[in-house]
């Protein structure tokens, strides 16, 4: 119960900080619009090609949506850095807070960000792209959302706290990140790539939280990507929780 009530009371407080200032909520909403927008009419023509059976719209947004909760989290760190400099974490040191709930907290508040700006995106998507929501599977696949942005915001953390410079995290992220992305099928269906890459994919979990997101937007909730990225996305989650919150107990304690 402590933990619960620890992880509340940081989670209360970021989240007041997020209403207090919203305009980066809708600022991390531009660069996803862009892409619908601008990005997004030039897959109208590869309808009907391997990957784009469900239609270009259907196809690109789920993918949107996911790459806006990797990046959205991802970089998470970069304000923890700056607590880190002025001495917060330092001064939870004399404080009973659990040292858990001091990420659980944080990355909760980044979850709630994220699924709020997703559902912003998939709404504005319907009268810009002609998108057909299937509400069910939308449901189900924010789910996968909230996964990967407990995952990746945990993550951000933890490489946070253990470098401690904004000018080491940025590089390290984007050079993570790039091939991350290109291999999980976001921008175009890993269906249209060359075998060798197709199973170079194969390796990275966010190319079937990609495919799951993809079946569930269409309704095709009986899809082997559906618990592939349940497990895979799940595991990853755990097992980067449980790394960052060793870090966040060292640095705390």
């Amino acid at each position: 119960m402590k933990l619960i009530r620890d992880t509340w009371l940081v989670y209360a407080r970021q989240l007041g900080l997020v209403i207090r200032q919203p305009t980066w909520v809708f600022i991390m909403l531009i660069q996803p619009l862009y892409y619908l927008i601008l990005f997004g009419p030039l897959l109208n023509g590869l309808e009907g090609m391997p990957g784009f059976e469900a239609g270009a719209m259907e196809t690109f947004v789920p993918g949107l949506v996911i790459m806006m909760a990797m990046f959205g989290t991802l970089f998470s760190g970069f304000g923890l850095i700056a607590e880190i400099r002025e001495g917060v974490i330092e001064r939870f040191r004399v404080t009973p807070i659990s040292r858990l709930a001091l990420l659980l907290g944080r990355s909760l508040r980044d979850v709630t960000t994220l699924v709020f700006q997703a559902l912003i995106l998939v709404l504005l998507s319907s009268p810009i792209g002609g998108l057909t929501i299937y509400w069910d599977g939308l449901a189900l696949m924010m789910l996968i959302v909230i996964g990967i942005g407990l995952a990746l915001s945990a993550a951000s953390y933890g490489v946070a706290i253990v470098l401690k410079s904004e000018d080491a995290l940025a590089p390290l992220l984007n050079t993570v990140t790039q091939p991350v992305l290109l291999l999980s099928g976001i921008m175009l269906p890993m269906a249209l790539a060359p075998d060798w890459l197709q199973t170079v994919a194969k390796f990275n979990p966010f190319a079937y939280a990609v495919d799951a997101a993809r079946a569930l937007f269409n309704g095709d909730l009986a899809s082997n990507a559906i618990w592939q990225a349940a497990v895979f996305i799940g595991a990853l989650m755990l097992l980067l929780v449980f790394w960052s919150a060793r870090k966040f107990s060292r640095a705390a304690a």
